[in-house]
């Protein structure tokens, strides 16, 4: 693939020791580790999305009866009642 020697591979060390620090260059290796990891996987097909079945269950509902408003009488108007009674 590429034709990286001992130069080449400690010519990026020291550019990415000098760009990241003595700190953070474990964390950017195990980062680019697993990332090229992932990748070999993905490509090789390994890691392919297992299909798992999913069951639902339904649960039964109890449905209350519907409870109807109470009926109230029809309330007139004051004007109403007062027009029946002088008919």
């Amino acid at each position: 693939m590429f034709n990286l020697g001992m130069p080449e591979l400690a010519l990026i060390l020291v550019i990415a020791l000098i760009v990241f620090g003595p700190g953070k260059l474990p964390e950017v290796g195990k980062a680019l580790g697993k990332g090229l990891g992932e990748f070999r996987r993905a490509m090789s097909g390994e890691g392919a999305a297992k299909e798992e079945t999913i069951t639902v269950e339904a649960k039964p509902v109890d449905k209350k009866p519907e409870e109807k408003p109470e009926e109230k009488p029809e309330e007139k108007p004051a004007d109403a009642s007062k027009q029946e009674e002088t008919k």
